[in-house]
């Protein structure tokens, strides 16, 4: 089953998408938005999976419309809980290795991972509005997972059985403000802005043979301004699947239906298929060269994230940003 939210309101328009992202249908007669699916999934999901299966079939070719994704929000336009982890150790310790610091062997056995700011997701057309290009905008490709109600203390098989939808991600770094704000060993905040999803989530179903072991194995495409900066494959190299992410994240508390946990910057070792940031290239320039060759992105650019199936077809939709210059009120 494949679900988007169409741009209204605060939390979006809950709308049911076919498999080739073509045609959708209003969720109305079931739920009004994807929260309160989440909310309901045990009684609400296969009432959704219904539509989807009878959109499938044509028959409701009547109702459907033509799926736009520039219309759609993030799916979840606001959500309760925003996890995002740094689940690929090979992308941390490349980063560590760039300025001459070695990675704890800890890193290895204990995931790494923060709050982040959820109040506001955006859309996978929407720009990536930043007031400065001195602050080092960076994209950041990764995968998503979704939760129903996760109880407190779950081991990390339990935690797969919560996952309830997939999706893909561009969580924006702001890398020149990042060392400051690490000085203070309180966190990232100023240095992640607006967080976008692909237009649709899908239940782990629909991957098929691609989901296994709590782990997407498909290359998820970064082409920037036209020229393709990795296709690295989610599957590999990350060293904490997404229900080890769940249960780390819930060793002390409950999360509540609607929890988004990211997998952090996929990558993949010797980055033989490229990388899903900038930060990342710059840093294997570093340690070959010395210095880094590679800028971050600037006003105007354009960065498109996308993940294709077996037979080259879009999975969740492409997210498609421009870099735009952001001018507070004043």
């Amino acid at each position: 089953m494949k679900l988007a939210s169409l741009k209204a309101g605060r939390d979006g328009k809950l709308i049911v998408v076919n498999r080739d992202l073509t045609k959708a249908v209003s969720a109305d007669a079931v739920a009004q938005t994807m929260q309160q699916a989440l909310d309901n999934w045990a009684e609400l999901s296969p009432k959704l999976q219904a539509i989807y299966e009878d959109l499938q079939a044509g028959k409701l070719d009547d109702v459907a419309f033509d799926f736009d994704p520039t219309k759609c929000a993030a799916p979840l336009p606001r959500a309760y809980h925003w996890a995002d982890g740094s689940a690929y150790v090979t992308h941390v310790e490349l980063v560590r290795k760039a300025r001459g610091a070695e990675l704890p062997e800890s890193f290895w056995e204990d995931p790494l991972v923060y709050m982040g700011a959820s109040d506001a997701f955006i859309g996978p057309h929407d720009d990536i509005e930043v007031e400065s290009e001195d602050w080092g905008i960076d994209f950041e490709a990764e995968v998503a997972v979704i939760t129903d109600d996760v109880p407190a203390g779950i081991t990390p098989e339990q935690g797969l059985d919560h996952i309830k939808l997939i999706t893909i991600l561009n969580d924006v770094s702001l890398r020149n403000l990042i060392p400051a704000e690490l000085a203070k060993q309180f966190g990232f905040y100023q240095s992640k802005p607006w967080t976008a999803f692909a237009p649709v989530v899908a239940t782990p179903d629909e991957l098929g043979e691609a989901w296994k072991d709590g782990k997407v194995h498909l290359p998820l495409h970064a082409i920037l301004n036209g020229t393709k900066i990795g296709a690295p494959n989610a599957g590999v190299d990350m060293t904490f699947d997404f229900g080890r992410l769940i249960s780390h994240i819930a060793k002390s508390r409950s999360l509540m239906a609607g929890t988004v946990v990211g997998s952090g910057t996929v990558s993949n070792r010797g980055s033989k298929d490229g990388s899903c940031c900038l930060a990342e290239v710059r840093c294997l320039e570093t340690i070959a060269e010395g210095k880094p060759k590679t800028p971050f992105m600037k006003f105007g650019d354009r960065i498109e994230i996308d993940m294709l199936d077996k037979d080259g077809k879009s999975i969740f939709g492409r997210i498609d940003q421009k870099v735009k210059q952001y001018h507070p009120p004043r």
